[in-house]
């Protein structure tokens, strides 16, 4: 029986219903899909309004704007926790998107490159304190292990999906309109997402007791690290974040100039990415009923490092042939370790610890990223892609050996911390 606050009424939903059958589940999803393709449209507007305002310093402004993105993903996601489970779930985050939609809707009037700074932190900000307290919601609202697992596939999917198919719509966008008129559309799809938000009946936040406002930003972050499989997923983040910025990072720059490619051939390269993702997504519901959730995350781990190799092989030669298998690799790897990793956190936490679990997740892959990312970035202009990618590979290593080591082979036999620390046994 699920227990929903307020004035909705208490009732149990069917069991022989299909994942898109609960209502509340099917109004969530479309409106985690609308704020997706919202804040991809807001990617491509966002560069090139940093055009707009810098011209030739337009890289220098996007590289500040993802800093500064991190960042606050770092550091904002555990301080929202604080407060998450002092209000309504559905009043914060129809309120928050309600937030977003408004600084989108500012983002065209400005004229000055630091008030695109401005607004992205008080965007992010927003976004650091929606996505963990949304992805919380899912265990609560579905707590079915297979139907959990189906849906943690779905968001994968669409995440996918959004950063393969927002820049398409972008351009059919902006073959009609100026791209001024991407933030409205935006705009509108976080009022749209809100709307969906409000439409449901999703449970409360479990009011936690753990003290002052410091001890609960920071009880999440204690239980992550105290948490052996926890710990785990926190080296295999690292295994993603130095695979992915080869990705996200060096693409556009290894077409382009080692290759000679042209754009197109860039597009399929994150295509072949996008696929692997995608391909590991379709996959695992059904593998997860029988493989545990260690085997399936170090395998990606080993995917990943297996991608990074051939990365590094291809940047010894001008040779560009291989390259879909070696991202589509990266892109399997990232799926297969990304996809269960809500199974771990809500078998490692209790209903009452989640918003705190789920946004020190949050916060410390993006830690990850915001380790990589200036690797790929900076190292690959002063030393080239081998030294760079043999750095990422070593981080990669790194963040494997500690997910091996951390994580107990034996994982549902191993002691865990008392509950009333914030945990639980499996």
């Amino acid at each position: 029986m699920s227990t929903y606050h307020g004035k909705e009424a208490t009732r149990e939903e069917p069991r022989n219903v299909s994942l898109f059958g609960h209502r509340d589940y099917r109004h969530l999803f479309g409106a985690q899909l609308v704020a997706l393709f919202g804040t991809g449209l807001t990617t491509v507007a966002l560069g090139l309004l940093a055009y707009d305002l810098a011209g030739s310093d337009a890289g220098a402004v996007l590289g500040t704007a993802l800093a500064i993105k991190m960042i606050t993903y770092v550091t904002v996601a555990p301080l929202s926790v604080a407060y998450a489970d002092r209000v309504p779930r559905r009043f914060l985050l129809v309120t928050l998107d309600m937030i977003r939609a408004l600084v989108v809707l500012a983002l065209p009037f400005v004229d000055q490159v630091w008030q695109i700074y401005v607004l992205i932190v008080v965007l992010q900000s927003a976004s650091a304190s929606f996505t963990p307290a949304f992805q919380a919601v899912l265990p609560d609202l579905l707590p079915d292990e297979r139907d959990y697992t189906k849906a943690l596939s779905l968001s994968q999917l669409a995440s996918t999906m959004e950063s393969l198919l927002s820049p398409l719509l972008a351009a059919a966008v902006l073959s009609l309109v100026s791209f001024h008129w991407l933030f409205t559309g935006t705009s509108l799809g976080f009022a749209a997402s809100a709307a969906l938000v409000l439409s449901t009946r999703i449970p409360d936040a479990a009011r936690g007791d753990r003290g002052g406002a410091w001890e609960r930003t920071m009880s999440g972050i204690k239980m992550y690290v105290a948490t052996p499989r926890l710990r785990g997923t926190l080296g295999l983040d690292l295994v993603v974040a130095a695979a992915g910025s080869v990705i996200m990072v060096n693409t556009v720059n290894y077409v382009r100039d080692t290759l000679g490619g042209t754009q197109s051939d860039v597009a399929l390269l994150l295509a072949a990415n996008g696929a692997g993702t995608i391909l590991a997504a379709l996959l695992l519901p059904r593998v997860l009923d029988g493989i545990p959730d260690r085997t399936v995350m170090l395998t990606g781990g080993g995917t990943l490092l297996a991608g990074l190799t051939g990365a590094i092989a291809l940047s010894t030669v001008e040779y560009g042939a291989a390259a879909p298998v070696v991202w589509a690799v990266i892109g399997l790897g990232t799926g297969l370790v990304l996809t269960p990793v809500g199974r771990v956190l809500r078998k490692s936490s209790r209903p009452a610890d989640r918003p705190a679990i789920f946004a020190a997740r949050f916060s410390l892959s993006h830690a990850c990223w915001l380790l990589a990312y200036p690797i790929a970035g900076r190292l690959a202009t002063d030393a080239g892609f081998t030294v760079t990618w043999l750095v990422l590979g070593a981080l990669g290593v790194i963040g494997f050996v500690t997910a091996v080591r951390a994580w107990p082979r034996n994982d549902e036999d191993h002691p865990r911390p008392h509950a009333k620390a914030g945990f639980r046994n499996p």
